[in-house]
């Protein structure tokens, strides 16, 4: 007994000493909607910079739905959204009948809907001092489940003043200062919907985003530490191009059925009457053009989208480019949106990343965001939850060690 007290003692000194040394630094920034191809239109010189010295991925594939929360959450949580519970930028609990909405600060700050763990509590619990200037989820409303220091959302909040406060908290005492850090910007994104991917307005948040990269970079350099930070860049999902002319009304096929209906555009959740479950689900078989449906269960498994409770009956999911709608006026005629099928090149995001821990002018294919989370886990020397879906070995190749 005295031995195995002994080797157990031994053992949590040798780690504790191994986890005593330097700890790295670890920015990770979201470019909401920025497209994979984006970096190809010849307009950023600052993230080529990055490509030419550092790590960059043909693509980032995201997990279905290809939406904003959804995906957020599956980068830091490493999980699919029906593993970690945000299965769309907003949904109902069938059972309360409470809704979370990404518009309603509430439900976004109740933990009751998170069910993965994000990377920042795993560090945490783990020593590892984290901080958020914005990112879905991390202003939930339980202290040990957010970081450190996190900011409360605001859309208007100046680019450069986000990163300003980065580099303060950067510039802390060592003992306060945060090592993993996210940083979120929403450009792309707020463009994209209303003009469409391959507009001049797309074209010109693209060249922001790029000067906001140089920014951030050039902040760093005035740190005391920039040779010892990783920055990794990312995106939630791409966009494509909608239009008038492709919307299928979703209400008007299933006529007088009565069904809760929420979502719309790329897919839609539908739960009829119990009774009507069968006949529902015919009616819109028999007008699947443009669409599929499908019952919950027969949710094909490449979507890892049919175990959630909260999932409705029916999903309805529609072809690249179309759009499932209802009776209700939609806030904007958009030109551009994301949701569909996360194996479609056009839903794809970017990934890149430059510092200590990543290979020099490397190239590689599409890499998965599930995959992330055990990256940071890799990165940082601390140990992964057990119930994840990433895999670190699809990613841990663009490591320099």
């Amino acid at each position: 007994m005295k031995k195995t007290l002994l080797m157990f003692s031994l053992i949590f000194a040798l780690t504790a000493t191994l986890n005593a040394g330097p700890k790295p630094y670890v920015i990770l920034v979201s470019f909401d909607a920025f497209r994979w191809d984006y970096l190809n239109r010849g307009i950023t010189p600052n993230l080529e910079k990055i490509r030419e010295n550092g790590v960059s991925a043909i693509s980032l594939r995201p997990s279905f739905p290809s939406k904003t929360f959804p995906n957020h959450l599956s980068i830091v949580t490493g999980m699919y959204p029906a593993h970690h519970g945000i299965i769309a930028n907003s949904f109902q609990d069938p059972f309360t009948k409470k809704i979370y909405r990404l518009s309603d600060t509430n439900a976004v700050r109740n933990g009751r809907w998170y069910l993965g763990e994000p990377f920042w509590e795993t560090a945490e619990r783990q020593g590892v001092i984290s901080a958020s200037y914005f990112w879905p989820g991390s202003e939930i409303s339980i202290p040990y489940r957010r970081p450190t220091y996190n900011q409360a959302y605001e859309h208007a909040r100046p680019y450069e003043t986000r990163i300003d406060g980065v580099i303060e908290w950067l510039n802390l005492p060592y003992e306060k200062r945060p090592h993993f850090i996210t940083l979120y910007f929403s450009e792309t994104d707020d463009e994209g919907h209303p003009f469409g991917p391959d507009s001049p307005e797309v074209n010109e948040a693209i060249k922001r985003l790029d000067y906001l990269t140089g920014y951030l970079f050039n902040k760093l350099n005035e740190t005391q530490i920039r040779d010892s930070v990783d920055v990794i860049f990312v995106s939630d999902h791409g966009m494509t191009k909608i239009d008038k002319e492709r919307r299928i009304n979703i209400e008007n096929i299933i006529r007088d059925e009565k069904c809760r209906l929420a979502e719309s555009g790329p897919f839609m959740f539908i739960e009829p009457e119990k009774s009507k479950l069968e006949t529902v689900y015919n009616i819109l078989k028999k007008n699947e053009d443009h669409y599929k449906v499908y019952y919950k269960k027969d949710i094909p498994e490449y979507y890892h989208f049919n175990d959630h409770p909260f999932i409705t009956s029916i999903v309805v999911i529609a072809d690249l480019g179309w759009s499932v709608i209802t009776n209700r006026k939609s806030e904007w005629d958009a030109l551009g949106d994301h949701g569909f099928d996360n194996h479609q090149i056009d839903m794809h995001g970017i990934f890149l990343a430059a510092g200590p821990h990543f290979r020099k002018n490397y190239r590689t294919g599409t890499l998965w965001n599930i995959d992330i989370y055990p990256l940071l886990c890799k990165i940082f020397d601390i140990y992964p939850r057990t119930n994840i879906d990433g895999n670190l070995d699809r990613i841990e190749f663009i490591l320099k060690n």
